[in-house]
């Protein structure tokens, strides 16, 4: 007969957390989030870390190379989506890496006979207001000048005047040399006062851009997720069908991380997937995997090599898995048993296996109560969707702003490869919906007030880093009046009241 579980599969929405002692030395500037990405051995340190502990999911509607580049500025990283042509996922990872290498390949070029109507046209659609020209109009042509917006006036030049015509001519300029290093190229930035250097070759063609305002964001970001080379780090979704094919040039685009994009992870399929990883790459590629919800799935993730395992199946806001199959359970209860579990595989063995919570996160202590229940980092999609800088597109209904959000699961994915073992090229039932979701502006602002959150709650546990946070949290299971409690009650809201004010004093 099947098998039963005594308790009862429960959400974040039915924990709280209990206070403890809070000493002086808690304050929320003090609090590091700092946690590990993937697998390391006793009392050594992981290769890859976070700065904070987000990542984004791996979706069509939430990771592209935009996203990437925002989050790996803030601390975290994403994951690019992989239900999409190989070279284009490979060339989103190659945008993300290009881009914080200092080392700009120029995607805003001009041609010496390039009138202002066309480059204003240009800079609409670009946003660029540094352009080089080049005798063919290529990122790597020769360097003939370069225009920026303090060589025209709109006002007073005529837009059929020619970019020879106003253009900073190379004569003029300053440049580096091919095999510039980027601390040189900085220092000639900053003795020269200059906003870009050109990086040219022997024969005057354009290599690459460095930028003043990178260094800048350096220094007002400090927690940066970056490489060894100062390049953002970035992870990329693969799946357990043609990643023979995939991987290679994920890799050689400069992945950091690869994370197996499944419904759920405890099959043979994944298991294959890492064994041929393994095989190939040896543990020079580090690769995440699952969905999985209890301590048997991650133990045999754990044995098959996955540098970190995913926790999670159906409670993610689009996904109708539980609905549409009757299989899951509880976010917080799976991620409860899987962390004692990833306890006692490293107190066996000597290896941590980080685990990512993915799913479930409504509001912003869910995020702090996961890490609380022994995640090391979380996966969010809704979250992150709401953004800017989210791939989505933005309307207004019914006066509200909102972006749209759609599943993996949804037919408008048409990602058969994460929820079918067959070539068919469509789904035979979705898992997932179509939906928007309201519009929150610029991941920075929004971030930076989740972690805040986060930061003053570990204060008030008395914690300052995410494994004293675990070690000393104390959480309580609420009753459905309590819920009720937790939130604003027996008041009438004033931005909900429809009244005319009248002063009776």
């Amino acid at each position: 007969m099947a098998s039963y579980y005594d308790e009862v599969s429960r959400t974040f929405n039915e924990y709280l957390l209990v206070p403890g002692y809070s000493s002086s030395a808690c304050s929320p500037q003090a609090v590091d989030l700092a946690t590990p990405l993937v697998r390391f051995a006793r009392h050594q340190r992981p290769d890859i870390s976070l700065n904070i502990p987000m990542t984004s999911a791996i979706m069509q509607s939430v990771s592209d190379d935009t996203m990437a580049i925002a989050l790996a500025r803030e601390g975290g990283i994403s994951f690019i989506y992989s239900s999409q042509p190989i070279a284009d996922e490979a060339a989103m990872i190659a945008r993300v890496k290009d881009y914080k290498a200092g080392f700009v390949v120029s995607d805003s070029n001009l041609r010496p006979e390039d009138t202002l109507q066309s480059i204003m046209e240009l800079i609409e659609r670009s946003g660029h207001s540094t352009m080089p020209v080049t005798h063919d109009g290529s990122s790597t042509g020769e360097l003939l000048g370069i225009v920026t917006s303090r060589d025209y006036r709109p006002s007073r030049t005529p837009l059929d005047t020619c970019a020879s015509e106003f253009m900073t001519p190379r004569s003029m300029l300053i440049v580096a040399p091919k095999g510039t290093s980027l601390k040189e190229a900085n220092d000639i930035i900053w003795d020269h006062k200059l906003n870009a250097l050109p990086i040219v070759d022997e024969n005057y063609h354009l290599v690459h851009i460095v930028f003043r305002k990178d260094y800048d964001s350096h220094k007002e970001n400090p927690l940066e997720n970056l490489d060894e080379a100062k390049r953002y780090r970035v992870g990329a979704g693969i799946n357990t069908h043609d990643y023979e094919d995939r991987v290679g040039p994920l890799v050689e685009a400069g992945a950091d991380v690869l994370c197996i994009d499944s419904s759920e992870g405890f099959s043979e399929w994944q298991a294959r997937t890492l064994a041929w990883i393994r095989a190939n790459y040896g543990e020079s590629v580090k690769v995440g995997a699952g969905n999985i919800v209890d301590k048997e799935g991650f133990r045999f993730l754990a044995d098959a090599g996955a540098d970190f395992v995913k926790v999670g199946i159906g409670g993610g806001s689009i996904c109708i898995t539980r609905e549409q199959k009757g299989i899951g359970r509880g976010q917080a209860t799976s991620l409860i048993e899987v962390a004692a579990e990833r306890n006692r595989y490293f107190a066996e063995t000597g290896t941590y296996i980080p685990i990512c919570s993915d799913g479930g996160i409504v509001y912003d202590h869910h995020l702090t109560l996961a890490l609380a229940m022994g995640a090391d980092f979380m996966m969010l999609g809704r979250y992150f969707a709401r953004f800017d800088e989210s791939p989505t597109n933005r309307f207004t209904i019914n006066g509200n702003y909102v972006t749209e959000y759609w599943g993996e699961g949804s037919a408008r994915a048409r990602n058969w490869q994460r929820y079918a073992q067959d070539s068919s090229s469509k789904l035979s039932f979705e898992e997932g919906v179509d939906s928007y979701v309201p519009y929150a502006g610029p991941l920075k602002d929004n971030v930076a007030l989740t972690l805040a959150k986060i930061r003053s709650t570990m204060c008030n546990c008395g914690a300052l880093s995410i494994p004293e946070f675990q070690d000393k949290a104390k959480l309580t299971i609420v009753s459905s009046t309590s819920i009720v409690e937790g939130g604003a009650h027996d008041v009438m809201l004033k931005d909900q009241a429809n009244v005319s004010q009248t002063n009776f004093r």
